[in-house]
């Protein structure tokens, strides 16, 4: 590798903002903020001419936008969007400390390693390199770094299509995770999975209420009691299957890469051959809604008026109004529910030029390549730059080692990255920015 370069510089530009912590809590006043990563980010782009803004919508909750001028400005800008913050990581959990950016086996390890500075270092990588070299890319690019996106994006990306629309609002397409990753087929094919849809999230807050008493008396109103029966129902109920578009053009892909038999009334069957992506394709098949808190009582001996549960629920294309209904029969009639935060499901097509463009750098890269559009389970930023109309896409190319549960490491302990995949991952992205 030539020293300047993007494949020569990306891994320490990834681990440098692996170093910082923007851990986020889902609570301003104990997040650590990403204004350090955002200077940072700022920093790196300045040295090489590019001038973009910070953008602070709390104290510390920074996000950067930039434009790269295009060949064509009539053509609609391309938005190219990584969130800086990252899950908080327990130290104890680790084999390495989570915010050191070690490299070890072949491997970048730490918090943000793959969700999402990888692809933020990829993307800074790739500018820089084209600033010193003279390339103009075929339209504008805006660059979005966001705070925020692992609690919502308030402070992040709806902040900025809310206060700063004017910096997207030309904007057609984006790129953005968790998508263009692979999964091993056999040693001369490889599928590469494009995001181009999510679930829609609806997180709620259930109430149960009762009638305060003596923890020593004999008690059938009891708030308490009524809450965690709901929620046991909630927790072991498994909704209907539903199958998008999205989900069985990938089964359809899948299953014929594979040679195995996909049943459309039972896809679980062949879900469960996926082996390290099951998990991620398992539950984009039907709506979840999974139990993740419960706040009761004050008083070993006080039996309270109210209590109180957190749940998380992903939501399909189009399930929206049926989901709730289906939800309020498993809750039961005398449990209130209260909507925290509720961002809707994303689906587009698998086609245009984009799409060729992705897939064409992809095999340019690895000739054993196949891109397959897929559902992510989770969200993204994705959810705000709908409100601008922006056709949004994950796609953060990474070539992975075959045995790697790659799923597992969102949000999990040893969130890592080969450094191999993040070259790679480079070369594919500047292909692909060079043609879109």
């Amino acid at each position: 590798m030539e020293p300047g370069t993007a494949e020569s510089e990306v891994v320490d530009l990834c681990r440098d903002l692996l170093r910082i912590d923007t851990s986020n809590t889902g609570d301003t006043t104990t997040s650590a903020g990403e204004r350090d990563a955002a200077e940072y980010v700022a920093a790196k782009l300045a040295e090489v001419g590019v001038q973009g803004e910070i953008y602070e919508s709390a104290h510390r909750r920074a996000s950067y936008v930039a434009r790269i001028p295009g060949a064509d400005p009539a053509r609609g800008a391309l938005l190219v969007h990584g969130h800086l913050d990252v899950v908080p990581a327990d130290a104890s959990e680790w084999s390495v400390p989570p915010f050191a950016g070690e490299i070890k086996d072949g491997y970048l390890w730490g918090r943000g390693a793959i969700d999402m500075k990888d692809f933020d270092a990829m993307v800074l990588a790739v500018v820089r390199q084209w600033q010193r070299t003279g390339v103009v890319p075929p339209r504008d690019i805006v660059l979005a770094f966001t705070a925020d996106e692992e609690a919502g994006s308030e402070y992040g990306a709806h902040h900025l299509v809310r206060e700063h629309r004017d910096l997207l609002a030309d904007c057609t397409e984006a790129v953005g995770e968790v998508g263009g990753f692979s999964y091993t087929v056999s040693d001369d094919l490889r599928l590469y999975l494009i995001e181009t849809a999510e679930k829609g999230i609806d997180w709620l807050r259930l109430h149960a209420r009762g009638r305060p008493g003596h923890g020593s008396f004999v008690h059938d109103d009891n708030a308490v009691t009524a809450l965690s029966e709901a929620v046991a129902r909630v927790g072991r109920h498994r909704f209907p299957l539903v199958v998008t578009p999205t989900v069985r053009a990938f089964l359809d892909q899948v299953s014929e890469a594979l040679g195995i038999e996909l049943d459309p009334d039972d896809p679980e069957l062949a879900i469960a051959k996926l082996g390290p992506i099951a998990n991620l394709i398992g539950a984009t098949v039907r709506n979840t809604a999974n139990p993740t808190g419960l706040t009761a009582g004050y008083k070993h001996n006080v039996i309270p008026g109210r209590a109180s549960a957190t749940i998380d629920c992903r939501l399909l294309p189009g399930q929206e109004r049926v989901f709730l209904d289906q939800l309020r029969e498993v809750i039961g009639p005398d449990i209130d529910i209260e909507h925290v935060t509720q961002q809707p499901p994303l689906e587009t097509g698998f086609d245009g030029p984009l799409v060729d463009a992705m897939a064409a750098a992809l095999r340019a890269e690895d000739p054993g390549a196949r891109a397959v559009p897929y559902m992510l389970s989770g969200g993204t930023d994705a959810k705000a730059w709908d409100h601008l109309g922006i056709r949004c896409f994950g796609f953060a190319p990474l070539r992975l080692p075959a045995d790697l549960n790659f799923s597992a490491l969102f949000h999990g302990i040893d969130e890592r990255v080969p450094v191999d995949g993040l070259q790679f991952g480079v070369r594919v992205l500047d292909r692909f920015l060079r043609q879109s």
